[in-house]
């Protein structure tokens, strides 16, 4: 790829999976990127690192603890910013040009939006930013010419297989899902089953939340909210599939019943690389795909054995606060799993426990969904000290 400038980024959530993996896609295309902002939560060694090799200007951390203990390690050699107001801060800085939006969860719609108002062009990764207000973020987008580009492996490779078709053609698009590490595990067992179990994901590695979500099928359920809002989609245009290889990242389904798809080895650089360089393409040192003895394998996903995939629907369907509801029971449940306060198969109940409860309000401004976020948090963690006894 032949880059006419250097773009500026920020990297939101620089210390987890996605993050790392964009810093390593920088690391691999010198002159193409100067880093000018990086955000995280309390990994101080690990953003040290970061900052010695990629000399940032501005750096935030989650707590005053963490940012005393970086400017002890690092001389202070950058600003250092603090909270939700610091990763604003970073999202917003003078010489960004794009934003890489990782942070995990409902943390990450803030400084997202801040960096969209700003005019910045924003690599999403935090699917829980449209999840939560969708139609508030896409207004925004289209209302500061901002680029909104997938990093999700899914959405990317809806956003490529869409790429020199009209929208008005397309019949449906299929999300695929790998299944898990519980594809095959008995549904009388998955009561039992441990977080050591539910993160051992059989083909990508990420972070622990994202992983628990995997294994419930919640974040492919979280997908379907995605694509609605990014690709303008009705609940009945969206499919999802099981295609345990990976390989088939996603599909497009057109009117005369063609269907394109984007097909690479599983590597979360691609989507990344894909998106730093957009419309042009990079080299990001993955694995070229081989085709010898390679097999692929569809079906339908089993929804006694994902309910939360049903649940994702039900919450698009309803519309308003309710994806923002869904959203915050499950990061409350999957918190409450990893501590062993619940079962897994009470991650679903009690995420439909508080979505049930909900009264749907329509969201005018970001201030109904942070306040339907705090209502569901407080729900939930209401209903796990009902389940737990503490």
């Amino acid at each position: 790829m032949t880059i006419t400038r250097i773009k500026g980024l920020a990297v939101l959530g620089s210390t987890g999976s996605i993050g790392k993996n964009t810093l390593e896609v920088v690391r691999r295309n010198p002159g193409g990127f100067k880093v000018f902002a990086i955000a995280a939560g309390n990994n101080v060694a690990e953003l040290a690192a970061q900052i010695a090799e990629f000399r940032p200007e501005f750096v935030s951390v989650s707590s005053e603890a963490a940012a005393a203990d970086l400017k002890k390690m690092t001389g202070q050699i950058c600003e250092i910013g603090v909270g939700a107001e610091g990763a604003v801060c970073a999202a917003t800085h003078a010489g960004v040009d794009m934003v890489v939006s990782a942070i995990t969860g409902a943390a990450g719609l803030l400084p997202t939006m801040a960096a969209i108002k700003a005019g910045k062009d924003v690599a999403l990764a935090n699917k829980e930013t449209l999840v939560m207000a969708g139609q508030l973020v896409m207004d925004a987008a289209k209302r500061h010419g901002v680029r909104l580009l997938p990093v999700d492996s899914e959405h990317c490779a809806i956003f490529q297989s869409m790429a020199g078709h009209r929208a008005e053609d397309v019949s449906r698009i299929i999300l695929t899902a790998s299944g898990g590490p519980l594809l095959e595990t008995p549904l009388a067992e998955l009561s039992a089953v441990t977080p050591d179990i539910a993160l051992n994901h059989p083909r990508w590695k990420m972070g622990r939340k994202i992983s628990v979500d995997s294994a419930t099928m919640m974040n492919k359920g979280l997908e379907v909210i995605e694509a609605a809002w990014l690709f303008g989609l009705l609940p009945s245009q969206i499919s999802v599939c099981i295609h345990s290889q990976s390989i088939v990242h996603s599909m497009v389904e057109y009117v005369d019943g063609s269907i394109m798809a984007q097909l690479s080895e599983p590597d979360m650089k691609g989507p990344i690389s894909y998106a730093l360089s957009y419309p042009s393409r990079m080299s990001y040192g993955g694995r070229p795909l081989s085709f010898s003895n390679l097999r692929l394998d569809f079906s339908e996903p089993d929804l006694k054995r994902f309910p939360c995939l049903s649940l994702a629907y039900k919450a698009l369907d309803a519309g308003g606060t309710a994806p923002a509801v869904l959203n915050a029971a499950d990061e409350a449940a999957v918190e409450a799993f990893l501590n062993k306060r619940i079962k897994f198969t009470e991650i679903y109940e009690l995420t439909a426990r508080v979505l049930d409860k909900h009264d749907v309000r329509k969201v005018s401004v970001i201030e109904d969904v942070l306040e339907a976020d705090r209502w569901a948090r407080q729900e939930a963690g209401k209903a796990i000290r009902e389940i737990s006894g503490c």
